[in-house]
């Protein structure tokens, strides 16, 4: 692991919000399966930091981004496949309030960055859209090219991927991983056309509920290694060059199964007590629309 600058400003004035919970062996050769999708690895992180300059809270230190990049493309995950249900629903949500501002698909082009195993890819084939998808995840392109879906295996930097190429860009739950956001954010910038539009989603460190649970917040985990508010995350996507269009707080669904194991993670008693009863009234893979509040996306513009 190593000393980073804040990604935001630049700036290396910091104060320590949460100190590391990461035993030192992880600092060395952290273990793949805690930078899965679906890891219950809740409480255990690298240092979190606040910038005293801009606001902006981030690991540090944290590993460097090839071997980030090497670990992501290890990663492995059976237990996304089976919460499709709720990803499928969640992301035709997310799809038709992004459409409000983009308007339909109607054939024009679409990259999911991060893609995964292409369930939004697929979302947006089916509503019209001509999608891509690029995913670090060996793994993860291979299930979705069994679904002959167009996945290239890498990251923005693949090249196939040429600028001024794609009318939308979508990062669902990219940015809180990647060691470079900014830099993330201006390859996406150029990949756009002139007049296209980004959607970016993450978690809010600024949320009520993270202010309320502090250290116990349960998105404090090795993978999220930057930690944006909706200000400090529409102030970098305009150093980059977008102008901000739509901010807001959005949800997702779960099945109450899967919701039951993320329970647990966090409350392990609670966690049994729900999943004994979802059981007993047979309605464990029930979707249901949840919504906390420290979840939010962003939509910009290419502007020129």
């Amino acid at each position: 692991m190593k000393e980073v600058h804040c990604n935001l400003c630049g700036q290396n004035d910091y104060s320590v919000r949460y100190p590391a919970t990461l035993g030192r062996e992880d600092h060395h050769a952290p273990d793949a399966r805690a930078f899965r999708c679906t890891s219950l690895d809740y409480g255990r992180h690298a240092q979190i930091v606040t910038c005293n300059k801009c606001g902006h809270v981030y690991a540090n230190p944290v590993w460097d981004e090839d071997e980030l990049l090497m670990l992501y493309g290890d990663v492995e995950d059976t237990t996304y496949i089976e919460e499709r249900i709720g990803r499928v629903l969640t992301f035709q949500k997310h799809l038709k309030a992004f459409e409000k501002i983009t308007g339909p698909g109607n054939g024009r082009t679409l990259l999911d960055v991060g893609a995964y195993i292409g369930v939004f890819v697929d979302v947006a084939c089916q509503a019209g859209w001509n999608a891509s998808g690029v995913e670090p995840s060996a793994w993860a392109v291979e299930i979705a090219r069994q679904q002959h879906l167009p996945i290239l295996h890498g990251t923005l930097d693949h090249p196939d991927l040429a600028a001024n190429s794609f009318e939308a860009i979508t990062m669902w739950d990219v940015i809180e991983h990647v060691a470079d956001p900014a830099g993330e954010l201006a390859k996406a910038y150029k990949l756009l056309k002139p007049g296209g539009y980004i959607a970016v989603h993450t978690m809010d460190i600024d949320s009520l509920l993270s202010r309320l649970l502090g250290p116990r917040w349960p998105w404090l985990m090795t993978m999220h290694i930057q930690f944006f508010s909706q200000r400090t995350l529409a102030t970098m996507l305009e150093k980059v060059g977008f102008e901000i269009v739509w901010s807001a707080v959005q949800g997702r669904y779960l099945r109450l199964n899967y919701l039951s194991s993320r329970l647990t993670g966090v409350v392990p008693a609670a966690g049994s007590l729900f999943d004994q009863a979802i059981h007993a009234f047979n309605i464990a893979d029930r979707p249901i629309p949840i919504n906390f509040g420290d979840l939010f996306t962003i939509y910009a513009k290419k502007v020129s």
